[in-house]
This record gives structure tokens, C-alpha cells and sequence, in this order.
């Protein structure tokens, strides 16, 4: 199977075609541990966007399976059905990239991975047109804002282009982000925020 990357789409469900059958990772030589990993096909007005899926996702080839998942709709205090239904859920890297070579963690994307797979992206976002998008995690922050520095931005809001855009931390367990309090206190910031802005788009 060849990647396939058209001119030009015209519609959310070719994209996704086109998308769960990329290899552009493997074609450039990197070893990843999944096929790409893609939302339930429908468009959203909200969008969420995260580093990489993790090991189940990869399995199940659907977003947000795992652990992270779970606590991702705690913070926002959506059930499954509800989460899946409000958010088109994207990702900077559409593949399981295995685990970190310390054994904590997944493995980061590199900059060339993040690259390839900017091209999905882009054609999700120019389709899509969503009016709230949440990134989790650093990476994910970095890579559609620019913005270097994650903790300072949680519990703030932001603009592109006619979307708001909502910060907020990477739930995975791997991560000592939140035993500070006063992290604990711009998360909460944060899903309010959330919570306020679907509100808005869906009134």
C-alpha cells in the first residue's frame, strides 16, 4: 500500500480514506507500532488535538481508548458517547509510535514524523472550519500555535484564524504535571473554558 496525498479534497470522508492508509512514516524509514489511528468519520465544530495515540489506540485503531482517554473525559466530564460526539479527534502523529527507549512513556515523534503528518492536519482544519480546538500536551500546543512553553498557557484562550483555541495538559499517567497545585488550579481554569466555549457553539 502506497501514500496516497491528493491536490485537493473536497470532503472529510476521502480525507480519512487517504489518511488510514498512510505510510509516509515507513516509506521515510522510521519503525512505528500501528497503523494510523483515525476519528469516527463526521464532522465537528470542535476539534482535539494531541500528540500520538498510545499503545491501545493503536491496537483499536480509535482515538483516546487508553487510560489518557478515561481521564480526559473526567476532566471535561463528558461520557464516551458524549466526547466522541462533540470532538473530531486528531492528533500532530496519526501512528503508534511505541514506547520511549527510557521505558517510561511513549515515544516522542520526531520532527520529521510531526512533519509528514502535517499535511492531515491541515486538510482536517481547512474542512472542518471547527470553531473550538483543544490541544493536549506540549507538542501538540507547540506544533499548531507555536507557543514553547505549555503551563503557562493552560487556562487561557487563544485565536486562529475563526477558531478559539483552549490549552490543556497531557493526562497521561506519566506525567508529575498536576501533583503542583497551582497546575491544578489552571486545569480547572482550562475545562472551564472548554465546557463554556462548546457551550457556545452548540447554543
Amino acid at each position: 500500500m502506497v501514500t496516497v496525498r491528493r491536490s485537493a479534497y473536497r470532503s472529510i470522508a476521502s480525507l480519512q480514506r487517504d489518511t488510514a492508509r498512510c505510510r509516509a512514516c515507513i516509506e521515510a524509514g522510521f519503525s512505528l507500532e500501528s497503523r494510523p489511528v483515525r476519528a469516527p468519520l463526521a464532522a465537528r465544530q470542535a476539534y482535539l488535538f494531541g500528540q500520538a495515540p498510545g499503545a491501545v489506540e493503536g491496537e483499536q485503531r480509535l482515538p483516546w481508548r487508553g487510560r489518557a482517554g478515561q481521564t480526559l473525559r473526567l476532566w471535561l466530564e463528558l461520557d464516551e458517547e458524549s466526547f466522541y460526539g462533540t470532538f473530531y479527534c486528531a492528533a500532530v502523529t496519526r501512528c503508534y509510535p511505541g514506547r520511549a527507549a527510557s521505558g517510561r512513556g511513549d515515544r516522542t515523534p520526531t520532527r520529521r514524523e510531526q512533519d509528514l503528518c502535517e499535511f492531515w492536519r491541515d486538510w482536517e482544519l481547512e474542512l472542518l472550519r471547527p470553531r473550538l480546538i483543544v490541544t493536549v500536551g506540549g507538542l501538540a500546543l507547540r506544533r499548531l500555535l507555536g507557543l514553547p512553553h505549555l503551563t503557562s498557557c493552560v487556562g487561557e484562550r487563544y485565536l486562529r484564524g475563526g477558531a478559539v483555541v483552549v490549552p490543556l495538559p497531557h493526562p497521561s499517567g506519566a506525567s508529575g504535571w498536576l501533583n503542583d497545585p497551582r497546575n491544578r488550579e489552571r486545569l480547572a481554569r482550562a475545562t472551564a473554558l472548554v465546557r463554556d466555549e462548546l457551550a457556545r457553539i452548540s447554543a
